[in-house]
């Protein structure tokens, strides 16, 4: 895995930067399991790693904080294995709409500034926290 010329800890992507070490751990860790279980496979490595991060964290503005509890946060990561690889299943971009209600996501977009939020559904309001964030 790649390291910055300060330390021997990894280069990790903004996003995680900001976000608590639980989380930074947690990428880094499944990455690197990861990258040794799939053997030169660098883009299914960092899928894993992503997945793992989206199963204990939401992503929130511009870092991921922990969920409450843990679990999918989306349609597609709630498919099989195989279902995944095809793309099944629709994603929203590290927003948990599997773990919040519809209340808790038309909060998140009146504190985002979105229009609009009282006429939509949770994958909606996924799909608009997902572009604003």
């Amino acid at each position: 895995m790649p390291t910055d010329d300060k330390d021997d800890s990894p280069d990790l992507p903004s996003t995680l930067e900001r976000s608590a070490k639980k989380i930074q751990h947690t990428y880094t860790e499944t990455l690197d399991s990861a990258e040794d279980q799939y053997d030169g496979d660098e883009s299914r490595a960092h899928r894993t790693a992503w997945a793992s991060v989206k199963h204990v964290a939401e992503k929130v503005g511009d870092h991921w904080e922990l969920k409450d509890e843990k679990g999918p946060s989306d349609p597609r990561s709630k498919g099989t294995t195989e279902e995944k690889r095809q793309g099944r299943g629709e994603t929203f971009g590290g927003v948990d709409v599997e773990g919040n209600t519809r209340d808790e996501l038309i909060e998140r977009a009146k504190k985002a500034g979105i229009t609009g939020y009282s006429h939509m559904n949770k994958a909606e309001l996924g799909r608009a926290l997902q572009k604003h964030e």
